[in-house]
């Protein structure tokens, strides 16, 4: 049996550390139903310790919440646990998440902490958190450019005192994914099959999905992952991103429900005010969206000849044509057909003729009442349409010789 893969958002706490964006607690509280309901394993609520608003919006997610665990973020301090600890009492699966910087550069320009302080902090605060619940995570920040033997150490000494998962950490986003791969493959060995080996990556170099996606090839059991890939910086893993690459491929078991992707990452941005860009994959405007005629006249004959992601998965109604100078016959006669203007064959050449000047003159996309408008000027000066024919034969041979095709 394939594996399953535990999927931990993080959107309400590492995605709220996203620049300029403050969530207040009622529309975390919205969000986390949806991110709730999208069948996640584990939603991250936020960081009790760090605001009195934060800590409410964690102990109100606690009580309401149900179906998944709910976890809350921690430094090595007693302070910060114990906050944790409260705010997570009305959960039904609390999770208490840990998080100790390793790295050389952590330990000494951060935290002015030597690598013996470091190994007892993690012994006396894992053993503090497993007193308040059965579930205790340890993240190791900067875990890539940690040393390999003293992240071993260190994983060995939460584990012993009673995490009963370890996170990796690509804090700096700097690893390539054969690397975080090996790293994941070799701590999952070390660490043993009852301990879940969990992976966190940021997007810095633009390879948080392809390291998350490593992690689970080399037997990482958790990823952590946030909606519209949202966080600090460049932002972290896309859950959008990950979720569809587990259903298309196959590779692992998961627990989501792909059909609340896009109305949840709608209702993440307007939250947020952070928009998705266009061509963002999965979630962004253009996913599926199309203005070749090249692919336009594709998709008529056959969607999956270029759409392997399919937009119902995520629950988009289907695909859309945008019209452009590139677009052509098939396309501009198949959205006036679906607008309740459909165009006789006879008439085609000429409404072409009149949707290719407007396509120029606009430079940029034709509208669908823009195009009607083309037509019912097409309609209005019959005489015309022969010339107008020939006309367009010769501007489409004198702009590209491939617009002669039918496309």
């Amino acid at each position: 049996m394939k594996p399953y893969i535990r999927i931990l958002d993080t959107t309400l706490r590492d995605g709220e550390q996203t620049p300029g964006v403050h969530l207040d607690v009622e529309e975390k509280i919205a969000i986390a139903q949806e991110i709730a309901g999208l069948g996640v394993d584990t939603l991250e609520a936020g960081f009790p310790a760090s605001s009195p608003g934060d800590f409410e919006a964690v102990r109100r997610i606690a009580g309401m919440v149900r179906g998944c665990e709910v976890a809350a973020l921690c430094r090595c301090r007693p302070q910060d646990i114990a906050a944790a600890a409260e705010a997570l009492a009305p959960a039904e699966r609390p999770v208490i998440h840990l998080v100790l910087g390793i790295s050389e550069i952590h330990l000494e320009k951060k935290l002015g902490m030597s690598r013996a302080a470091a190994a007892r902090s993690i012994a006396e605060c894992t053993r503090i958190a497993r007193s308040h619940a059965a579930a205790v995570q340890f993240s190791f920040e900067d875990a890539t450019r940690a040393d390999p033997i003293f992240l071993r150490q260190c994983v060995d000494t939460a584990i012993e005192h009673g995490a009963t998962r370890v996170n990796l950490a690509d804090t700096v986003g700097c690893a390539l994914p054969q690397d975080f791969g090996a790293l994941v493959s070799g701590i999952v060995a070390f660490a043993g099959p009852d301990i879940i080996v969990s992976a966190h990556c940021h997007n810095d170099m633009g390879l948080a999905t392809a390291n998350t996606i490593a992690a689970i090839q080399r037997g990482a059991r958790q990823v952590e992952v946030t909606v519209n890939g949202i966080g600090e910086r460049a932002g972290n893993t896309a859950l959008e991103e990950v979720a569809v690459i587990l259903h298309a491929t196959g590779m692992a078991r998961h627990g989501l429900d792909l059909t609340r992707i896009a109305a949840l990452s709608a209702r993440v941005a307007a939250a947020t005010g952070v928009p998705v860009q266009p061509n963002r994959p999965v979630v962004g405007r253009n996913a599926f969206a199309h203005s070749s005629g090249i692919h336009q006249d594709g998709i008529l004959k056959a969607p999956e000849i270029y759409e392997h992601v399919r937009p119902q998965w995520v629950g988009v109604a289907g695909h859309r044509f945008i019209l452009t100078a590139r677009s052509g016959r098939h396309a501009v006669a198949h959205v006036a057909r679906e607008n309740g203007f459909a165009v006789a064959a006879e008439e085609l050449d000429s409404v072409y003729a009149g949707f290719i000047a407007q396509a120029d003159a606009t430079r940029g996309e034709v509208g669908v009442e823009c195009l009607r408008a083309v037509v019912e000027r097409v309609r209005s000066a019959p005489a015309r349409r022969v010339a107008a024919r020939g006309v367009v034969r010769e501007y489409k041979f004198a702009r590209s010789a491939w617009h002669l095709l039918d496309y």
